[in-house]
């Protein structure tokens, strides 16, 4: 544990952690550029997390990516975020644009997360088509359809999954429970792919685009208010493998 909470707690570390948290990969110089520091500095910091097995390493040609090196991982820092959030006394900081983003919607490993997380599972609950208990949870037969309408197989998910169907996961910022698990990745999956939502660059925020903005009321009687990042901020397609 000691060994463990020295590797994350170092700054640098903790900023590359929590920017790869969101389950993609990222080169050395991408992660030294998001942390601020010096490329050998950074390829220092990714030498030690690699040794620990924090992280793993792809080979893509001649290029080198970084990511986090399983779901447990990424549910423990996840965790540490929590309790430093929620646990701890209380600090003043200022709000900043990336905070705000941050807020509004995330990444959370394969999932979302901030206001737009919490919201979606609380509409899916609030429907009866999903039950959540303190540490698992349930689509129900209407869920089951309903998702399929929107496009979501769970049949085939369920067939081919080789980890926690769905489950709670405390969203640090909103203090409640998001959706996780195998249907947390499909509903994020398919956000992506409707064009509901976007990457926004050297961050795990995301922005709601117009067409998500109607998608979510309409489908999920959803209301986060018209906000958008600058094009500039959002991440350009096939920047970062996936």
């Amino acid at each position: 544990m000691a060994e463990v909470a020295a590797l994350v707690g170092d700054p640098a570390r903790a900023h590359i952690l929590d920017l790869l948290t969101d389950g993609r990969a990222f080169t050395a110089g991408e992660l030294a550029y998001a942390a601020r520091v010096t490329a050998p500095t950074a390829s220092a910091h990714l030498g030690k997390l690699v040794e620990a097995r924090l992280l793993t390493v792809i080979k893509q040609g001649r290029h080198r990516y970084y990511r986090i090196a399983s779901p447990l991982v990424s549910r423990m820092l996840e965790g540490i975020m929590a309790v430093a959030a929620i646990e701890m006394p209380p600090r003043y900081r200022p709000r900043s644009p990336r905070d705000d983003a941050m807020r509004l919607g995330r990444t959370c490993y394969d999932h979302l997360a901030g206001r737009l997380g919490v919201a979606i599972a609380d509409s899916l609950v609030a429907s009866s088509r999903v039950v959540l208990s303190d540490d698992g949870g349930e689509v129900t037969e209407a869920g089951t359809t309903f998702l399929a309408g929107w496009g979501i197989d769970l049949g085939a998910a369920q067939r081919r999954r080789q980890r926690v169907f769905c489950r709670p996961c405390l969203d640090w910022t909103e203090r409640r429970p998001h959706l996780a698990g195998m249907i947390g990745t499909l509903l994020a999956q398919r956000c992506f792919d409707l064009g509901w939502i976007e990457r926004l660059r050297d961050s795990r925020a995301v922005t709601i685009t117009a067409r998500g903005h109607r998608g979510l009321r309409e489908t999920f009687a959803v209301d986060l208010g018209e906000t958008s990042a600058s094009p500039r901020q959002r991440i350009a397609p096939g920047t970062l493998v996936a």
